[in-house]
């Protein structure tokens, strides 16, 4: 062994020994009351006010929210609302008016929402092939795609139960017997439809089954171009969600009313489900969602009332830096 390896070798041993030992080089903070106090009340400073402000910005959001899946079944069939859905000779146009209370400055984003619709499902998440949304009939391992892969022995172009069960529900609106536009340009991901879904890829074989499960697509426009499609691909975590519907790019005034003429086709009476219609301005910070600023306020609160309880401590049981006597072992010693 030479002079350079034993040196080597004895570094090693000497870093292990400090490491086992805990004796390495380290910063070692000692929290005084005064540091302690003086964190709390700093946070509680830069966490109250941040809440206030974000909550203000999630109130200013305007929204206006319509269930309509019970309202837009006729009475007769209210008792077997399943039936009436996958009944395709009963008409599935429906009417709604939606009051708008406060003034709503353009844009104004269209969401529908879905209750109690579990996208999370591990089978459901897996049923898709992100390979075959990009290239088309070429990727041919789509077995990740079952039981929605082939249909008369003919690959589905998007296979998977994601897309099967695209949501088909439309909706027109109207204000004053004038139409208002709704652009549905630019509602998904730039990311998603650069880089997710193919230029070149076209709808094949889609929703030509027996079993039918949600909308259809235009064969002759590519999946990239299929943005309905797109951001139903992009699952939810959660069993309550919304997902952009479109935009209305003009203003709503207070008192306004709107004719919504929707067609309710897709079932979610199968399994308890609940559709919504949102109407919804937006903020700096988004749309609306009080969390983030309550959570902040709770922090903020919380870290104020440690530190007045903790400074009252300090006040009332003061003793000086290091003094062991107040530790309970010393306290015996002291009064034996």
């Amino acid at each position: 062994m030479t002079d350079t390896d034993r040196v080597r070798h004895r570094d090693t041993k000497t870093a292990f020994y400090l490491f086992t030992q805990q004796k390495l080089p380290a910063c070692k903070p000692v929290l005084t009351p005064a540091w302690v106090i003086t964190i709390f009340l700093f946070t509680g400073f830069i966490f109250i006010p941040l809440g206030l402000v974000t909550l203000r910005a999630s109130r200013s959001v305007i929204e206006i929210v319509e269930r309509y899946d019970t309202e837009c079944v006729p009475e007769p069939f209210r008792i077997d609302k399943v039936s009436y859905i996958q009944d395709d000779s009963i008409p599935k146009n429906c009417s709604l008016f939606l009051k708008v209370h406060k003034y709503m400055k353009a844009p104004i984003y269209i969401y529908y929402q879905l209750d109690n619709y579990y996208q999370n499902h591990r089978r459901y998440v897996k049923s898709r092939s992100d390979q075959q949304l990009l290239n088309g009939q070429k990727y041919q391992a789509t077995s990740s795609c079952q039981p929605v892969e082939f249909n008369n022995a003919r690959p589905i172009v998007p296979c998977g139960l994601i897309a099967w069960s695209l949501f088909n529900d439309t909706f027109t609106f109207i204000r004053e017997r004038a139409e208002l536009k709704v652009n549905r340009k630019n509602i998904a991901w730039k990311s998603d439809r650069d880089h997710k879904f193919g230029k070149n890829v076209y709808p094949s074989n889609f929703q030509n089954g027996t079993l039918i499960g949600g909308g259809k697509l235009n064969p002759r426009i590519p999946l990239s171009d299929q943005e309905d499609l797109i951001v139903w691909m992009r699952t939810s975590a959660l069993p309550s969600f919304r997902k952009l519907y479109g935009r209305i790019e003009e203003d709503l005034d207070a008192d306004d009313v709107v004719l919504v003429q929707l067609m309710n086709n897709y079932n979610t009476y199968s399994f308890g489900g609940k559709k919504k219609l949102v109407l919804s301005t937006s903020s700096w910070l988004g749309g609306k969602n009080d969390f983030f600023g309550l959570a902040c306020v709770f922090v903020g609160s919380s870290s104020l009332i440690l530190a007045i309880v903790f400074m009252l401590l300090h006040l009332k049981f003061q003793r000086p830096y290091g003094d062991k006597t107040c530790l309970p072992w010393n306290r015996k010693s002291l009064s034996g």
